[in-house]
């Protein structure tokens, strides 16, 4: 489903019924677990990003691999910089965390929302997994965002093409960028029986703002050591302080055994 001309927090809840068309029916009983999650979940897999060390990943700032000048600028230091993201990420593991939320697949119907640029949920076996600042392990045209390859191994070569014509660059989401699928995510937040926060300052924008399309009778959970940026939320959440890996498979036991 391709979700068009949408805005506002009540257009985003005019999609609920046609999301619900496309549900499948095995889930159609099933309470649905909608999972949020950030950095601090794929930190614990060894992956850094640029949550840590006040801005910087990998020692490089946004402004050198992450915004749309920056590959304009020198497209080959961008390209090296994602390719060895990519390396990283296919040497990591899934950890206890992404296994609980797959494991809640067997009682739940779960929908994950990530703001991680790995596959580490998929590969756990997480099923249904929206990405809002894009894929480490595909490609996109230069010229349209939606024009996506999947890419075979870790390295992409500078002057690789899409079949449009253009320079292929990695599937991530610069800085200043749209977020394209967020219309999507905001629609799996409102249809959520249970939404679970994990790992995440809620300090990025639009993402942080996928709660406000949740139900206001829904429960939210929130997995982060830290104290997330939770606002008028904070009187109906349940604080988790602990790392994901140990607060992930806790609330997920708690979930089952209600």
């Amino acid at each position: 489903m391709v979700f068009r001309n949408i805005t506002g927090i009540w257009g985003m809840k005019k999609l609920l019924y046609l999301c619900r068309q496309q549900q499948n029916q095995p889930n159609m009983n099933k309470k649905k677990i909608v999972v949020f999650t950030g950095a601090g979940v794929s930190a614990e897999s060894g992956l850094s990003t640029f949550r840590d060390s006040d801005g910087l990943w990998e020692n490089y700032s946004i402004e050198e691999v992450c915004t749309h000048e920056a590959i304009e600028r020198n497209r080959e230091l961008v390209i090296r910089f994602y390719n060895e993201r990519r390396r990283n990420a296919m040497q990591a593991e899934p950890n206890a965390a992404h296994r609980a939320i797959a494991d809640l697949q067997k009682y739940f119907d779960v929908e994950v929302i990530t703001q991680n640029v790995d596959d580490l949920h998929e590969r756990a076996g997480s099923k249904k997994v929206t990405h809002l600042h894009g894929e480490l392990m595909k490609l996109r045209s230069s010229i349209n965002e939606t024009a996506t390859v999947a890419i075979d191994g870790w390295e992409q070569k500078p002057d690789a093409r899409h079949k449009d014509g253009s320079l292929l660059r990695p599937y991530i989401v610069f800085f200043g960028e749209s977020v394209p699928n967020f219309e999507k995510a905001a629609a799996i937040a409102s249809e959520a029986d249970v939404f679970v926060v994990v790992g995440t300052s809620l300090a990025v924008y639009p993402a942080a703002s996928l709660l406000q399309y949740v139900d206001e009778q829904v429960p939210i959970y929130v997995v982060d050591p830290g104290m997330p940026e939770l606002g008028r939320y904070r009187t109906r959440v349940t604080h988790i302080r602990e790392k994901a890996s140990i607060g992930v498979p806790e609330v997920c036991q708690m979930l089952v055994n209600s």
